[in-house]
């Protein structure tokens, strides 16, 4: 059947009649280099990045996407053990933990969604040791599969904090409920992560502490030195500290997304393309997660560890230590960078002349009876999911100004100019909500076919109305 022809309401250009473009994203930059390096070497950054160098587990494709999701899992078990523990009458441990166990949730979910397909992780059979209990290994359970004779030995982490959390009595609810997380969202995977989940399907085990490598990791922690006059030890910055962390290690996964998502655009894998676009929406919702995690922090300790870390964001002061992040202005330029595919997935070049052959391409594959096959398999779910990612950015950047609003006051908010600066010097967040759509042809053949469809149901129904 032909595809039935689109008429738009307004009168589309030509392609050889020149018009205005639209003004283009300003590239988002660090301020102040030496201001950077100092958030990094607070952070640790260097030593973090080392931890999850690839190359280390050959013949493993999704290495350098899934260790650090792990970390950052990881990281999270540290956070929660923190908040459980914080001797502080005022502190929202309550809260802080519901947060911290829905954010253990998400992780675990995303995490599960690279794990999928995944088959050159690092695993430990079940069967390998014969049922035999090693001495070395004192969390090894033996137990049998469903059906079998044969005795296996099921092999957990010995260095992850999750195993300790489910033995205190503080944080077993907690840790309970993120096991069964695991479960449930593995069970789409080859292996399991050896958490302490209950692997009811007897699954291999991911060699969970020769990858995420938990000693090392929990060893690049603030020193808890007290301020030198009072001797106060101030306990947000151990929050604070490993809030970033976690934020650092998804800003990493989400760089390796965009590499593999670039790679199978090129390749013309528009389904697997698609599926690494709607993980990159959902990292962008964690980011905004872990950052409303600043609301539950007692106020006054803030802002005392505020001004001792020069978290400032008054014009002309130096960049705040907390927003001069590499990877994020990275993550987000790459991630409005994908617009720049829209004309490789329509099979169309970019008219000089600023004609809309993109657009029409659009509407094309929008309107098409046979938009799902063949070729185009995958094209439309990997557009969808293009806009998705850019409602995400701009939710994020939204609401962190928010979030600088409610934590440090509406006077920080609008003078706010520490996470980048654009050549021209206005202030980065105004501009951002200020740019049009990233991909303003594809809102413009939504437009058009919307209209398009109301025009035929009003058509359908005058002569109802005439009978």
């Amino acid at each position: 059947m032909a595809t039935p022809k689109l008429s738009p309401v307004s009168p589309v250009r030509r392609d050889d009649t020149p018009r205005a473009q639209p003004p283009s994203s300003a590239v988002l930059r660090v301020q102040d280099a030496s201001a950077a390096e100092a958030y990094e070497r607070y952070l640790r950054l260097p030593e973090l990045s080392a931890l999850r160098e690839p190359g280390r587990f050959p013949g493993w494709a999704g290495e350098a996407l899934i260790t650090p999701a792990l970390q950052a899992l990881e990281v999270t078990f540290r956070l929660a053990s923190l908040a459980l523990s914080d001797p502080r009458g005022y502190a929202s441990r309550r809260e802080l933990a519901r947060r911290l166990e829905c954010l253990a949730a998400r992780e675990v979910e995303l995490a599960a969604a690279l794990c999928e397909g995944d088959r050159g992780a690092p695993l430990a059979e079940l069967s390998a040791s014969g049922g035999v209990l090693p001495r070395e290994r004192s969390a090894s359970e033996v137990w049998q599969l469903p059906g079998s004779a044969a005795a296996v030995v099921c092999q957990p982490s010995e260095a992850s904090l999750l195993p300790r959390l489910a033995a205190w009595d503080k944080s077993e609810t907690l840790a309970a409920r993120i096991t069964y997380a695991i479960e449930g969202q593995m069970q789409g995977c080859a292996f399991t992560l050896g958490l302490g989940e209950p692997n009811l399907a007897g699954k291999p085990v991911l060699e969970y502490d020769r990858v995420v490598r938990p000693h090392e990791l929990h060893a690049l922690k603030p020193k808890p030195e007290p301020e030198p006059r009072s001797g106060y030890r101030n306990r947000e910055n151990e929050t604070l500290f490993t809030m970033y962390q976690i934020l650092e290690s998804w800003l990493c996964v989400a760089s390796q997304l965009l590499a593999r998502l670039n790679e199978r655009i090129e390749a013309r894998n528009w389904e697997a393309a698609a599926s690494d676009c709607w993980i990159l929406e959902r990292v962008w919702k964690l980011l905004a997660d872990v950052e409303d995690l600043h609301l539950l922090m007692d106020p006054d300790d803030f802002l005392r560890l505020k001004s001792q870390l020069a978290i400032r964001a008054a014009p002309g002061s130096d960049a705040s230590f907390c927003f001069r992040s590499r990877a994020l202005l990275h993550v987000a330029n790459t991630t409005r960078d994908l617009k720049k595919r829209v004309p490789w997935v329509l099979g169309v070049e970019v008219d000089p002349n600023g004609g809309p052959r993109v657009q029409e391409a659009a509407m094309r594959l929008y309107h098409s009876w046979r938009r799902g096959e063949g070729e185009e398999a995958g094209k439309v779910e990997l557009l969808q999911a293009f806009q998705a990612v850019e409602a995400g950015v701009r939710r994020f950047f939204f609401a962190y100004r928010q979030l600088v609003a409610a934590v440090m006051g509406t006077a920080e908010a609008s003078g706010n100019r520490a996470l980048f600066v654009p050549a021209e010097g206005m202030d980065p967040l105004a501009q951002m909500f200020l740019e049009p759509p990233y991909y303003p042809s594809l809102d413009a053949a939504k437009t058009f076919l919307a209209d398009y469809w109301v025009q035929q149901m009003a058509g359908a129904s005058a002569p109802s109305r005439q009978s």
